[in-house]
C-alpha cells in the first residue's frame, strides 16, 4: 500500500516529474515500467540529482573555484540535512528527505555524487582507466545503489551489480561524448590511452584522429560491456517490474554503444541518439530478455532483504 504523502512532499513530486519529462526522455519511457511507488521514488531521485548538476554546472561555468567550492560545500551540507530529520524548504531536498528514510539510503552515495559532479566542475582528467572508474562510481554508480535501496534487492550481494550498471552506462555517456564534452575542456578519456594512440589532448576531436579516436571508443565500450554483464547478473535480485525497467533502460543504453561502433570515425559527425521505432523495439527487447526468469521467479517469489552494506568505490573492480 502506497504512503500517504504530505502535501509538500505531492509538491516536490509534481517538480520532479516536470523536471525528468524536460531532461531525460528515455529514463522517462523506462520509468513507465516501474510501480506507481517505485517510480515516483525514481522521479524523485533524479529531481534531487538533477538540482545538484546545474548548481554545480553554473559554478564550472564561471571557473570561479572559490565559487565552486562554496555550491559544493553548500550542497553536501543540505544534502547531509536532508538525511537528518531537519525541515526541509527547497522541493528537491523534500523529496530527498522523503526517500532516504523511506528507503534507508545511505547518505554516502548522495555525498560521492556530489564529489562526483564536482570533478567535473573542476575539469579533473584521469590519468588511467581505474581512475576514471572513480568518476564513474561517484556520477553513475552511486545512483544505481540509491535506486537499489528504492528498487529493493533480494540479496544486498547484488549491489555491486546495480553500481556496475550505473559504471557502464556511464562509460557508454564518455563514448558519445566525446568531442562535445572536448569544446567543454571536459577530457574524460584515459591520458594514458590517448598517449599510446598518439593524440594530443589539445586535439581530441581534431577530425585528423577519428579513426585512432573510433579505436579508443571501441576500447572504451568494450569495458561499458563488460559492467553492463555484471549488470545483467542484479536483475534476478529485483521484483519483475523493477528489473523491466532496469533492462530497458540499460537496453537502450547499450544500443547507443552499438550505434557508436556502427558509425566508427563518424560517430561524432552529430550526437548518437535511440529514437523512435528502435527505441521501442529496443525497450520490449529489454522487457522480453527478462521472460526466461519467469519459470525461476514462480518458484521463487521475490521478496527485498534488508541492506546494510555501503557499496564504496573499493569494492569496483
Amino acid at each position: 500500500m502506497r504512503e500517504a504523502m504530505s502535501p509538500e512532499v505531492k509538491a516536490a513530486l509534481e517538480q520532479c516529474r516536470w523536471m525528468i519529462k524536460k531532461g531525460s526522455k528515455s529514463f522517462s519511457l523506462a520509468a513507465k515500467l516501474f510501480d506507481p511507488e517505485t517510480r515516483d521514488a525514481a522521479f524523485f531521485l533524479y529531481g534531487w540529482c538533477r538540482y545538484c548538476d546545474d548548481q554545480i554546472d553554473e559554478a564550472g561555468k564561471t571557473e570561479n573555484q572559490e565559487e565552486l567550492a562554496k555550491r559544493v560545500k553548500a550542497l553536501k551540507e543540505n544534502t547531509t540535512a536532508a538525511f537528518s530529520f531537519a525541515p526541509q524548504r527547497e522541493p528537491v531536498f523534500v523529496a530527498l528527505q522523503y526517500i532516504v528514510h523511506r528507503y534507508g539510503i545511505p547518505a554516502h552515495y548522495a555525498l560521492e555524487l556530489i564529489e562526483g559532479m564536482a570533478m567535473d566542475a573542476r575539469g579533473t582528467r584521469y590519468g588511467t582507466l581505474k581512475e576514471l572508474l572513480l568518476y564513474c562510481y561517484r556520477v553513475a554508480g552511486t545512483v544505481g545503489l540509491m535506486m537499489s535501496h528504492v528498487m529493493g534487492l533480494r540479496d544486498e550481494s547484488a549491489l555491486k551489480h546495480a553500481a556496475d550498471l550505473g559504471i557502464g552506462m556511464q562509460l557508454t555517456n564518455i563514448a558519445r561524448d566525446i568531442t562535445e564534452d572536448a569544446a567543454m575542456g571536459r577530457i574524460y578519456m584515459p591520458l594514458s590511452w590517448l598517449q599510446e594512440a598518439q593524440i594530443p589532448v589539445a586535439e581530441i576531436a581534431a577530425r585528423e584522429h577519428r579513426e585512432k579516436l573510433a579505436m579508443l571508443s571501441l576500447r572504451l565500450l568494450r569495458e561499458a560491456d563488460r559492467y553492463y554483464r555484471s549488470g545483467d547478473l542484479g536483475l534476478w535480485h529485483l521484483s519483475f517490474r523493477s528489473a523491466c525497467a532496469v533492462s530497458a533502460a540499460r537496453q537502450v543504453y547499450s544500443e547507443i554503444g552499438s550505434l557508436l561502433l556502427r558509425k566508427g570515425a563518424r560517430a561524432w559527425d552529430q550526437r548518437t541518439y535511440v529514437m523512435g521505432p528502435l527505441k521501442i523495439w529496443v525497450v520490449l527487447r529489454g522487457v522480453l530478455r527478462l521472460l526466461r526468469s519467469v519459470p525461476g521467479r514462480l518458484w521463487r517469489p521475490w521478496s527485498p532483504a534488508p541492506l546494510r552494506m555501503v557499496w564504496k568505490y573499493s569494492n569496483v573492480q
